[in-house]
């Protein structure tokens, strides 16, 4: 079971959410209760859930929870489907993620479980390490770190100087270069005028065993669901991952690669120094993206691409050749 990073105001009836937001109510009981916010693709019963005009949905059952959408998208799901219509799902999420969800205040993390730490750690007596903070054995952690509330640390890992990790769970045999900070509320909001609405991120970063991350790398939380690394994959120095990003395993990014929100990467995937990764794009298995490259589009297995945008290595290198001959 994840741990609770945050503090759950839920449940919340739905009279009190129609008065918090404008929407109109589809199938939606006057008693109704809902616990929480859950991306559409790891809803459960008595959450709410979202979906936007842009976005497949390959479920079309989705009885036991609530959509938030747009009355346009409302059209493309069953007559009996629980929803709640809106004219901007971006903005209602900002608003009832605020309302459902807060930081634990310093009373409350007073109460959480005493630290556990496992055998024959190092632990730096200039580093924080709240309550509820999992260590396993082994683990090193040097002056500056701040481990918050719930972290899980895994067996023989490394956590160098002034590391801020938070909303995380680290496998074993993981490195935390000097620096870094995991777990940071991702850059979600809705754009109003003169005044930005933040989303309250409840996702959190999971980094799967003998994964490596540099020194001064940021990795977001996600949304509402997690920002995923995969096993054995390595982050050279000054990298940045954003909220709701899943990477394969065995995965290797240069210095300054940065991936926007919601990219999937998949297996053995390799980058040069100084790439970009827009979101929302799926990059296949064993794929090369050279140096200074801004991928946009998806990427299939077993492709090497190059460029602004990228694309084929071997058509950019023809095009540049005829270009400078």
């Amino acid at each position: 079971m994840q741990p609770s990073f945050f503090k759950n105001l839920g449940p919340i009836g739905i009279e009190k959410i129609q008065d918090t937001i404008k929407c109109q109510v589809q199938n939606v009981q006057k008693e109704q209760l809902f616990y929480g916010l859950k991306s559409i693709i790891n809803t459960e019963e008595n959450f709410l859930t979202f979906a936007y005009d842009n976005q497949s949905i390959e479920t079309r059952n989705l009885l036991p929870t609530a959509i938030i959408c747009t009355e346009k998208k409302a059209k493309e799901f069953r007559k009996d489907q629980m929803l709640i219509i809106v004219k901007d799902v971006q903005l209602t999420l900002s608003i009832l993620s605020n309302i459902f969800y807060r930081d634990y205040t310093n009373e409350e993390l007073k109460s959480l479980k005493d630290l556990k730490v496992g055998i024959n750690c190092n632990i730096s007596k200039l580093s924080t390490i709240e309550r509820g903070v999992q260590i396993g054995s082994n683990v090193t952690i040097n002056d500056g770190a701040i481990i918050k509330n719930h972290c899980i640390i895994g067996n023989n890992s490394f956590i160098d100087h002034n590391a801020i990790i938070s909303n995380s769970i680290i496998g074993d045999n993981v490195f935390i270069g000097r620096n870094c900070t995991l777990g940071q509320q991702g850059f979600g909001f809705s754009i109003q005028k003169n005044c930005n609405r933040k989303i309250f991120h409840i996702g959190g970063v999971v980094i799967k065993s003998n994964a490596s991350i540099g020194s001064n790398c940021t990795i977001d939380r996600g949304s509402f669901s997690d920002t995923i690394i995969g096993q054995n994959t390595y982050f050279d120095n000054l990298c940045h991952v954003a909220h709701n990003v899943i990477i394969g395993n065995n995965c290797v990014f240069a210095a300054m690669t940065g991936i926007a929100g919601s990219a999937k990467i998949g297996n053995n995937v390799m980058t040069g120094g100084q790439v970009g990764i827009a979101g929302h794009i799926n990059i296949g298995d064993h794929v090369r993206v050279a140096a200074k490259s801004a991928v946009f589009n998806d990427v299939k297995s077993n492709q090497s691409v190059m460029g602004n945008p990228a694309i084929n290595l071997f058509t950019y290198l023809k095009k540049y050749k005829k270009n400078y001959e």
